[in-house]
Formats: structure tokens, C-alpha cells, sequence
């Protein structure tokens, strides 16, 4: 964006990302729907599913997400129980045909299975995300928890802990950004943990987070490394071409197999890339999310890569 810096850029995004105002017009524009589609596949268990079933004819695997962040009673977070045990029973059909290994899987994120609510929260969440989880085990679908904003890391990091005392295979998100996750990547580098390693997708202050790109980038390959160096199964989430030439050296240095660690990427972001690695022989996870709260994802993405609020911004002005 001319004449303004990526983290000035990335501030104001994540400001509309909490505007009401902007989200209502921007659900109302069919063109910035339009838009969105190239990030998010579609609303509906069907949309979904076509996606889901082209990317894994191409050999890449795929991580889906049911999007909902602002569960406010539980009721809502029973219907987003609902929609991930409909969604695992349609994986699951497809799951019986493919051998091996596990093509398929849920991300879910705590704070839509209730954990904000009052009083309970926590527990629900828990309780949630083990109905889910026990569900997908019998579908054959691997399921991992989100990540969130820096507050919530604790409750995150507890829940998957006690989650993982049924359900070992369950796998997490950490983020490279937060001053934290060295140390949590020791923890849950152990023999059969999962970890999804992102730089971080929340606005941060800097008592928590790194702020410079060249310090967000040393801590993710610090983290990678201890990742690699583990036990577990690493999950390198990260579209930089540095960071996926990292992520092969340090694989080849740690002695890992092509099918002990995988590569992760966003739906509709560097799918030549993607493909590139599969021709390789590369593990590739796709992270496809849908749903009908699209906006606050799609901000993110949006602040992850400033360069692309112009293409958004045309899509709003352009609206009549």
C-alpha cells in the first residue's frame, strides 16, 4: 500500500476487523462476497465439501474449519457442535477409502465451542470439543485446536492437555510471534504430539509478541527447529519460501521422513505451491475454512498480507 507501512496497514485492518459498521457492509456487498470466495470455501457443508474432495483428488490433504468466533449463549455453541458432527460424518465417508494415513482433518477454535461464556465457559468448551473429537476418531479424522489471540493461550494449552489424556493424536497451534512459544514448543514436542506451527495471525502488543519481521522470522525457525528435533509429527504452517526451504533442511537434518512432517497452507493462497510440493513428494495440508462468519478470518488474511486491501478496497468501492 503506497505510503503506508506494512504495520501501519496491518493496524488499521485489524481495527475494521473490529467494526460492526464495516462488517455489515461488507457482508451486504455481493462483490466483496465475491471476493472473500477466494479465501473462504463457500457457507455451506456442500460448498465445502466439493472443495474439499478437489484438493484431496490433487494429492494434497485438507484441514477444515467451521468459522464462528463470537459464541455468545449455548445454544450457538451446540449448533457449531452440530455442524462439525455433520461435517465429520460426510469426511468420514470419504476417509473409509484412503489408507495409510490421515488426509483428513478439523481445526476447531475454543472460543466457538463456548469458551467466552459466562461462568462455565472453559468447561463447556471442553466438553465440546470432546464430543467432537470422539466423533472424528471414530470417522478417522484427525482433529487439532486453533490458536487465538495471546489471552486465551493458557485456557487453549490446559484444554488440549486434558483432551489429549483420551485422545493422543489431537493436535494444537502455536505461534511463532508470541515471546512464549519456544518454551511451549519444548513441552509439546514429545512422542506423538502434533503441533501446527504459524507466525501468528492476531494483533499483539509488544510485551507479548514480536513486532519486526526479522524477529517473528528467528523465532519461527528457532521454534521449527525444536519442533523438528522433537518427538512429534511438526505441521509447518507458513507460505514463505524461506521458511519452507528451513523447514526441508531442518527435516533432512533431524533425519524425518517425507510422511513425519507435512507442510500447511491457506485455501486460494500460492496453490502452485502447493501443487509444486506434492509433485516433489511433500506432504501438503490445505486449511479450508467456511461458514457464514467469514469477516473476521478474512480480515486476518487481509492483515497478513497488507498488499491485498487494495484488491479488497476496489472490491468495496466498486460496489454500486
Amino acid at each position: 500500500m503506497t505510503g503506508v507501512t506494512a504495520g501501519a496497514a496491518r493496524t488499521i485492518i485489524m481495527a475494521a476487523a473490529s467494526s460492526d459498521r464495516i462488517k455489515r457492509t461488507a457482508e451486504r456487498v455481493p462483490v466483496t462476497r465475491n471476493v472473500v470466495s477466494r479465501f473462504v470455501a463457500g457457507e455451506s457443508h456442500r460448498e465445502v465439501m466439493e472443495a474439499g474432495v478437489g484438493l484431496l483428488n490433487s494429492g494434497r490433504m485438507i484441514s477444515i474449519d467451521h468459522l464462528g468466533e463470537d459464541t455468545t449463549d449455548e445454544a450457538q455453541a451446540d449448533a457449531t457442535v452440530q455442524a462439525y458432527l455433520r461435517l465429520i460424518g460426510m469426511l468420514g465417508d470419504h476417509v473409509q477409502s484412503v489408507a495409510g494415513f490421515h488426509p483428513v482433518e478439523v481445526s476447531l477454535k475454543l472460543s466457538a465451542l463456548g469458551r467466552a461464556l459466562p461462568r462455565h465457559g472453559e468447561k463447556i468448551a471442553l466438553e465440546n470439543a470432546h464430543r467432537i473429537a470422539t466423533a472424528a476418531e471414530d470417522a478417522g479424522v484427525w482433529v487439532t485446536v486453533d490458536a487465538e489471540d495471546h489471552t486465551t493461550t493458557d485456557s487453549t494449552l490446559r484444554i488440549v492437555r486434558e483432551l489429549r489424556a483420551d485422545f493422543p493424536a489431537l493436535g494444537t497451534v502455536l505461534q511463532s510471534y508470541l515471546h512464549r512459544t519456544e518454551d511451549d514448543c519444548h513441552e509439546f514436542s514429545a512422542p506423538g504430539s502434533r503441533i501446527r506451527l504459524c507466525k501468528g495471525a492476531y494483533a499483539e502488543p509488544g510485551e507479548v509478541a514480536f513486532q519486526r519481521k526479522t524477529d517473528v522470522d528467528a523465532a519461527y525457525e528457532r521454534c521449527l527447529r525444536v519442533l523438528m528435533n522433537g518427538q512429534g509429527y511438526p505441521m509447518v504452517a507458513s507460505h514463505d519460501p524461506a521458511m519452507i526451504a528451513a523447514a526441508a533442511a531442518m527435516a533432512a537434518d533431524a533425519g524425518r521422513a517425507t510422511d513425519d512432517w507435512e507442510h500447511q497452507m491457506l485455501y486460494g493462497i500460492r496453490s502452485a505451491e502447493q501443487l509444486r510440493l506434492v509433485r516433489e513428494g511433500r506432504r501438503v495440508r490445505v486449511y479450508v475454512p467456511f461458514g457464514s462468519q467469514w469477516y473476521g478470518y478474512f480480515m486476518r488474511r487481509l492483515a497478513e498480507r497488507p498488499a491485498n486491501v487494495a484488491f479488497f478496497l476496489r472490491a468495496l468501492v466498486s460496489r454500486g
